[in-house]
């Protein structure tokens, strides 16, 4: 039986690891060729792409540094070579710089927004234009509960995050008359990742605030970016689907 995306290309950026690593992987479950988004790790991104074969999919490891135009536009023009074109687009790319606001830099706030949210708006730039043209494609867009609910120290990242619900929401309007579909998923604590990195006394403090009470696992979320890709939502544009145990309620 032939999976939901057999055929079709899927770009999914920050791939190497994490939750990109995860969503790759999904896709490949249904038989997707997966463009392996990353920007320093290869070993890891080959990890990745061994990983997406294994499960059912083929693919390739994609060299893409989203804060720098020529790359973007190196990659889509490698992409629109190879397979004509995509059909999938998950904005992954993301970093975090934890601080307060008062001691944080110009600099440093400045990477987050580049990295999570203009990054993500360049390579969205780079893949409509061809996915109008074909009249079809879905983009979806990975923001943050911190975009929800205040994260203190994360004051750069939320802004991010939250410039990339509303950049979402706004897309999604402009595109849907070229049958454009553009989403968000939006998780919460997830066991992988950015959230392993943080301090284990800060994870365990607020685990105990999700009703659910427990964090999501990688499987969950990719689960929900696979339907937002599907052609099960294919009447559903501009939303953001919260996937954070109960954590924003």
């Amino acid at each position: 039986m032939s999976g939901r995306f057999a055929d079709r290309t899927v770009v999914v950026s920050g791939a190497s690891r994490g939750l990109g690593r995860d969503f790759a992987v999904a896709f490949g479950r249904e038989q997707a060729w997966v463009a392996v988004g990353f920007r320093e790790r290869v070993e890891q991104a080959e990890q990745t792409l061994a990983l997406v074969r294994q499960a059912g999919g083929d693919g390739v490891v994609l060299p893409l540094d989203v804060t720098r135009a020529a790359s973007v536009n190196a990659a889509v023009a490698e992409l629109q070579a190879a397979r004509g074109g995509v059909d999938v687009l998950v904005n992954n790319a993301a970093v975090v710089r934890d601080e307060l606001f008062a001691l944080s830099s110009d600099e440093a706030f400045l990477e987050t927004l580049e990295t999570n949210l203009t990054g993500a708006v360049r390579l969205a730039r780079a893949l409509v234009r061809p996915m109008v043209a074909k009249r079809g494609g879905a983009i979806i867009n990975v923001a943050s509960v911190s975009a929800l609910r205040a994260s203190p120290g994360q004051s750069s990242y939320a802004a991010a995050k939250g410039g990339l619900l509303s950049f979402s929401h706004t897309l999604a309007a402009e595109l849907a008359p070229s049958g454009v579909r553009v989403n968000a998923v939006v998780p919460g604590l997830i066991a992988t990742g950015m959230t392993m990195r943080v301090d284990a006394r800060l994870r365990e403090s607020r685990t105990k605030c999700i009703p659910a009470g427990r964090m999501g696992t990688g499987d969950e979320v990719a689960e929900v970016v696979l339907f937002l890709a599907s052609d099960a939502a294919r009447y559903v544009y501009g939303q953001a689907l919260v996937v954070d145990g109960g954590l924003s309620l």
